[in-house]
C-alpha cells in the first residue's frame, strides 16, 4: 500500500523535531535501529552524527551504550508491553567518568502505521545525584556533631553536678549546702534533658520519656526511703521542640524539689504525680503530692528561688499557674491555652 503525502509529511515533520530538539533524544524502529538523534543527543554524549543513522542502538560510541537490560525494554516498549519511565542507568565510557542518566521511552505515532516506533529521552543527572548525595552528606555529618556535641555537654553537665555535691558534702553552713543541693538538682535536668535529646529525631524531646528519667534522678538523690516516698509519672505521647522541655523540665524539676521538702515533713509517707496531657497547642502540667496540703497564714513558707523560677518560666510558655488543695495534699497546675492569656503567681516556696 503507497504511503500518502500526509503521512510522509508526519514522518519528516516528526524527524525534523527530533534533530532539532534541545533535550537530548532518539528516534528508534522497532528493531533498534536509530532513525534520528537530537544534536544535543550526540553533543551531550561525545558521538559524531553522522555516524548515527542506520546503526543499531547498541553500536552507539565505541559499545558503551550496549546495555542488555536497556535493550530488552526497549524492546518490550516497542512490542507494547511496558513503557520505560525514569528508569535509571550508568554509562561507563573508557578514561571518563561514570555518568548517572534517566532514560525514558514511548511508542511513537508518526503516521506509519506499518511500523512501530521508539522516542527515547536520555536526561543526565550526574551532577544532581551528586549534588544529593553531597546534602546527605552534609546532614548526616551535622547529625553526628550534633549527637557528640550533646554527648559532650551532657558529660560536661555530670562533671559539673558531681562538684556540687562534693562542694555541698564540704561547707559547714546548712544553708549554702542548700543552695548547691538546688543547684546540683537543677543541673541534672538538663542533663537528663540532654540525655532525652541525644536519641529524639529532629531535636524534638518525648514528654513521658523525658519526665520519667528527670523524676528518677530527683528521686535517686532526694528520697533516702523509696518505700516512704515515691515519684509517679503520667503523659500523653507529647512530643515538644527542645527549648520548651528545657521550660517544662525545670519547673519540674523545681515543682517536685519543692514537694519533697515541704510537704512530707516527719518521715511522712506519700507519692508525687507528674502528669501531662495536651490537646492540639493547649496543654496541662500538673505536680500533685499527698502531703500535708497548703501551710497558711504564719506558716505559709515565704517564696523563694525556685518559685521566681517557675514563675518566670511559665511567663515564658504563655501559661497560667493555678494552686489548689488536693485533699490530701496539693495541686499545682500549669496550663496552657491559644486563647488565653497568663497568670503566673502561686504562694508556695521552692
Amino acid at each position: 500500500m503507497p504511503i500518502s503525502p500526509t503521512l510522509h509529511f508526519e514522518a519528516a515533520s516528526t524527524l525534523a523535531v527530533v534533530v532539532s530538539s534541545h533535550e537530548p533524544l532518539l528516534f528508534l524502529s522497532d528493531d533498534l535501529k536509530i532513525i534520528a538523534a537530537s544534536a544535543s543527543f550526540c553533543r551531550a554524549f561525545e558521538i559524531d552524527p553522522a555516524s548515527v543513522p542506520g546503526r543499531r542502538f547498541s553500536e552507539l560510541g565505541d559499545g558503551e551504550w550496549a546495555m542488555p537490560k536497556l535493550e530488552s525494554l526497549l524492546m518490550a516498549t516497542a512490542s507494547g508491553s511496558v513503557n520505560i519511565q525514569a528508569y535509571e542507568l550508568e554509562l561507563k565510557r573508557l578514561n571518563q567518568k561514570t555518568r548517572q542518566l534517566v532514560v525514558n521511552a514511548q511508542t511513537l505515532d508518526d503516521g506509519d502505521i506499518n511500523h512501530i516506533r521508539l522516542l527515547v529521552a536520555v536526561t543526565d543527572v550526574t551532577d544532581a545525584r551528586a549534588e544529593a548525595r553531597l546534602k546527605d552528606d552534609l546532614i548526616r555529618d551535622k547529625a553526628i556533631l550534633l549527637q557528640e556535641v550533646q554527648h559532650r555537654v551532657a558529660n560536661s553537665l555530670q562533671i559539673i553536678a558531681s562538684v556540687l555535691m562534693q562542694s555541698a558534702r564540704r561547707v559547714q553552713s546548712e544553708e549554702a549546702r542548700g543552695h548547691l543541693h538546688n543547684a546540683h538538682h537543677r543541673v541534672m535536668s538538663i542533663a537528663a534533658l540532654q540525655r532525652q535529646l541525644s536519641t529524639s529525631p529532629g531535636g524534638s524531646v518525648e514528654l513521658r520519656t523525658y519526665f520519667k528519667q528527670l523524676c528518677q534522678s530527683l528521686g535517686a538523690s532526694m528520697i533516702a526511703d523509696p518505700e516512704r516516698l515515691s515519684i509517679q509519672v503520667t503523659a500523653d505521647n507529647s512530643a515538644v521542640e527542645a527549648d520548651v522541655s528545657v521550660s517544662l523540665g525545670l519547673i519540674v524539676t523545681e515543682l517536685v524539689i519543692n514537694a519533697l521538702k515541704h510537704a512530707f515533713p516527719d518521715e511522712r509517707s506519700g507519692t508525687i504525680l507528674v502528669d501531662y496531657q495536651s490537646s492540639g497547642k493547649d496543654w496541662t502540667l500538673s505536680i500533685t503530692d499527698d502531703g500535708i496540703g497548703m501551710p497558711a497564714g504564719s506558716d505559709a513558707p515565704k517564696a523563694g528561688l525556685g518559685t521566681g523560677i517557675v514563675e518566670a518560666l511559665v511567663k515564658n510558655l504563655g501559661g497560667e499557674i493555678n494552686l489548689s488543695d488536693a485533699g490530701p495534699g496539693t495541686i499545682v497546675k500549669i496550663s496552657h491555652q491559644e486563647s488565653a492569656g497568663s497568670q503566673t503567681s502561686f504562694s508556695n516556696a521552692a
